[in-house]
């Protein structure tokens, strides 16, 4: 690469940016021969170079235009476009041939290749001259304002079409859809009607593709089409056939106006007049920049989330936004004027105003390129970022702390107003807010210690478990059916699932319905109330603390079924069941219970205990009472929380961070769009978008400032779109492990692992019997050639034994290729592989049974 000499290009060549190069083009006329003369268009490609502070020449090249001598050629607009064809982003360049007379113009537009060749594109002739409002975009597509009239030509359509509308002041743009991004925006109205801004000309859009009318009111509204000198749609999408837009609009006013679907949400005073482009510049974690530039040369930027003004110079040539510095961001690039510089780079300002600045030649008043600081300054600035990490963090404790408070304050506030009243008070345990005893009351538990002693030695009431309650949800395609039960003996048990047998009427003998079960383990209950004062799903029940003061949360759950109480859920297909408009069916509880809980599984006793029977309603719906109102803390809340927790997929992940702290999550995933906290498992957020398929349970539990565990019920797409938006938030740095995936997920890792280990098994042991054969075979040559007398070299002996070596090579050489091993080895090599293999099988099976499960 080299330097950009002076002559190579004319002092003001039309530029663009791609891939962080700067792209020059221009016309000049070479000789052909002495009689004639040729006209060329020449690029030249710059990249910026850090060391130098410098654009330096990448590469270079020339396309003949003309050979006549009378023609002239000009560059009329230069603009990288995406290729539909290729679907890469090209840089794009429009000329004209102006013939003799000047009667007919021929237009070319070409295009620059990747392996920089000028390539034409797309080649037509007009009678006349394009001056207003050329435009090159997606396609590639050329459209212009002729005479009141909109034309375009594409890569497509290979020829001038004019669009069918008749608007005026048009505006030409393109949006971010799928099939239809080429628009033009107009008024269907007489010119002169739009003298006034106040107009009630109706506003059109026509897409050049499809040739479909719109309405242009949700792009720009109708007033504002006539004063609007550029635009920038910054997104858009279709809802059920609507168009949603974000737009920021340049207009004659002296304004920059964002618009939401055709209303005006905010408005800025521009310090120039006459704009002429916007572009976005994305500088990272700092915000965007939107970047005006003006006919006089001024150039202006401005946040785009705040919509103020950051800066804005004059005396610009052009200005270009692209990552020049290859570090992920976008930077600007502006080029100044200068009439004593022929060279076109030499006087330029890099910048992001975050940070980034490279100047040369320019003392404008931006800031020029500070020197890197010295290893004393960075080691403070590391300090001190970690000294601040660490008082968020205790900012962060204190702001949690002071909430854990006012939830307590407004509890207790309640429970005084319905002591008050005569209401009965129903409180969270105290394990879900974060709660201990202040001190330890030592004399409880040793009374709490005696009451098991004597419990253990008096005889068990009842050996089973007693259903509290039967309920069932049904949730689009899939019935959820759930048993609340409670284990008042000592003899514990294990293995607990639910079976569903249909009873339709017809048949005498029950059909089992192919169910998921899952077991959640809940608080065990207070007093008498026992349904109404439990909480989903919790860990270890204590006494209510006289005292109380905050801890960090610890995840533990019991061992015991009979010191808990139980949720067992199941989750079965509809299709089976809705043979006729109501069906009865029968719910059993299946357990496995053992005399002694430290006792080995040998000998387990299988029970199963009829729980009722639940009535389906093909026309029942997922209307549960949770959805409408995660507020409420009854039993049916209750109920439907764990039948959203039987039907969602659960995704368990941890969180790491080993630079920086993680900083509040949970008031993060509050903030999000339809978070709400269930009142009835606080420890648990609900996102509700639109009914139970788009449903997501949301757990977050902080470990440490650098370290915490999310726990997620949705689906895969939906929990990989949620990752993507939390990584938006989480520092750069941190990384994010899957503890624990969804159901079946345990099963399918298990065949890969088994068959990793059968080949590498294979390997090493086939590699060993042989190593060992080989070792045996230089064993015994060892021992031959020591036991006998080394001949002399030169003797006819000497030469008869080295012939005996060789020949002894060469056979052992023929056995390594067809190798005899000890029959009681080969022998443990396939009783070794067989157990491998069978191993590989089981898994294999539960693998496929897993898979059936989730289809089923």
């Amino acid at each position: 690469m080299e330097r950009l000499l002076s002559g190579d290009l004319y002092p003001s060549p039309h530029r663009l940016s791609l891939c962080g190069k700067i792209i020059l083009f221009d016309c000049k006329r070479a000789s052909a021969t002495h009689d004639s003369e040729r006209s060329e268009l020449i690029f030249c490609s710059l990249s910026f170079e850090r060391e130098v502070n410098a654009f330096v020449k990448a590469a270079d090249g020339a396309a003949v235009i003309s050979r006549k001598r009378s023609a002239r050629v000009d560059v009329v607009k230069c603009k990288c476009a995406i290729n539909v064809q290729k679907r890469v982003t090209t840089p794009c360049v429009l000329v004209t041939k102006k013939s003799k007379k000047g009667l007919s113009f021929q237009y070319s537009l070409l295009t620059l290749s990747s392996s920089n060749r000028l390539e034409s594109c797309i080649e037509f002739k007009l009678p006349y001259q394009m001056r207003d409002n050329v435009s090159i975009l997606r396609g590639p597509t050329v459209a212009w304002s002729h005479a009141g009239n909109v034309f375009h030509a594409s890569l497509q359509t290979g020829e001038v079409r004019q669009i069918p509308l008749q608007l005026s002041h048009c505006v030409i743009g393109e949006l971010p859809l799928h099939t239809e991004q080429v628009f033009v925006l107009g008024l269907q109205s007489l010119p002169d009607q739009c003298s006034n801004t106040h107009s009630t000309g109706q506003a059109l859009g026509y897409f050049v593709q499809s040739g479909q009318v719109f309405d242009g009111n949700m792009i720009l509204p109708h007033p504002y089409v006539c004063i609007t000198r550029c635009i920038l749609v910054l997104s858009a999408e279709k809802v059920d056939d609507v168009l949603k837009s974000a737009v920021v609009a340049a207009t004659s006013n002296q304004q920059l106006v964002l618009f939401e679907n055709g209303i005006v949400k905010d408005v800025c005073q521009l310090p120039f007049d006459q704009p002429e482009n916007i572009q976005v510049v994305n500088t990272g974690r700092n915000g965007c920049l939107l970047v005006i530039s003006f006919h006089q040369g001024h150039v202006c930027a401005m946040w785009k989330e705040t919509f103020q003004i950051a800066s804005h110079w004059s005396s610009v040539s052009s200005v270009h936004v692209d990552d020049f510095l290859g570090c992920g961001t976008d930077q600007m690039l502006l080029l100044f004027k200068d009439r004593d510089l022929t060279e076109p780079l030499e006087k330029f300002l890099l910048t992001d105003l975050c940070g980034i600045s490279y100047s040369r030649g320019q003392d404008s008043g931006a800031p020029t390129t500070p020197p890197p600081p010295p290893e004393n300054d960075l080691l403070t600035l590391r300090a001190l970022e970690s000294r601040l990490q660490s008082g968020l963090t205790v900012l962060q404790e204190l702001q949690r702390e002071m909430r854990v408070k006012s939830r307590v304050l407004q509890q207790s506030v309640q429970a005084l107003t319905n002591a008050v009243s005569g209401r009965e008070t129903i409180l969270s345990q105290h394990e879900q807010e974060g709660l201990v005893a202040l001190w330890d009351c030592d004399d409880d538990d040793e009374d709490e210690k005696l009451k098991d002693e004597k419990t253990q030695d008096m005889p068990a009431v009842s050996s089973q478990p007693q259903v509290d309650k039967l309920w069932h949800r049904i949730a689009e395609e899939r019935l959820v059916v759930g048993v609340m039960l409670t284990t008042d003996s000592s003899v514990p048990v294990a293995s607990v699932s639910l079976s569903i047998l249909t009873e339709t009427g017809q048949s005498s003998t029950p059909a089992v319905i192919q169910a998921q079960s899952q077991v959640f383990w809940l608080p065990a209950p207070c007093s008498s109330s026992s349904s109404s004062s439990s909480s989903l799903p919790s860990a270890h029940t204590f006494s209510e603390p006289a005292a109380k003061r905050s801890k960090q949360h610890n995840v533990g759950r019991p061992t015991d079924l009979n010191t808990c109480r139980l949720a067992v859920t199941a989750v079965a297909r509809l299709t089976p069941l809705l043979i006729s408009g109501c069906v009865k069916c029968r719910v059993m509880l299946h357990y496995v219970q053992r005399r002694d809980a430290f006792a080995g599984v040998s000998n387990p006793t299988p029970v199963v205990l009829h729980c009722g029977q639940v009535a389906l309603d093909i026309h029942s719906n997922f209307q549960t009472q949770l959805l409408k109102t995660p507020e409420l803390k009854t039993d049916d809340a209750r109920e439907d929380l764990l039948s959203l927790m039987a039907l969602l997929d659960r995704w368990v992940f941890h969180i790491d961070s080993p630079d920086h702290s993680l900083g509040d999550v949970d008031s993060w995933i509050h903030k999000l769009a339809g978070c709400r906290r269930i009142e009835a498992s606080p420890q648990y957020l609900l996102l509700n978008s639109s009914g139970p398929s788009a449903l997501m349970l949301l757990h977050w539990h902080q470990i440490s400032p650098f370290q915490g565990e999310l726990s997620v019920h949705a689906s895969q797409l939906q929990t990989l779109q949620f990752l993507d938006s939390l990584l938006a938030y989480l520092p750069t740095s941190c990384s994010i492990r899957s503890v624990r995936g969804t159901r079946g997920q345990g099963a399918a890792q298990m065949l890969p692992l088994a068959l990793e280990k059968e080949l590498v098994s294979l390997r090493e042991c086939v590699s060993l019997l042989l190593c060992e054969e080989e070792e045996e075979e230089e064993e015994e040559k060892r021992k031959s050639l020591g036991h006998e007398e080394t001949p002399e070299p030169g003797s006819v002996k000497g030469l008869q034994r080295c012939r005996e070596v060789f020949q002894g090579d060469v056979e052992r050489s023929k056995t390594r290729l067809s190798p005899l091993v000890d029959v009681w080895r080969y022998r443990r090599l396939t009783q070794n592989m067989s157990k491998l293999q069978l191993d590989g099988d089981l898994a294999a099976l539960l693998d496929l049974d897993a898979q059936r499960t989730l289809l089923s």
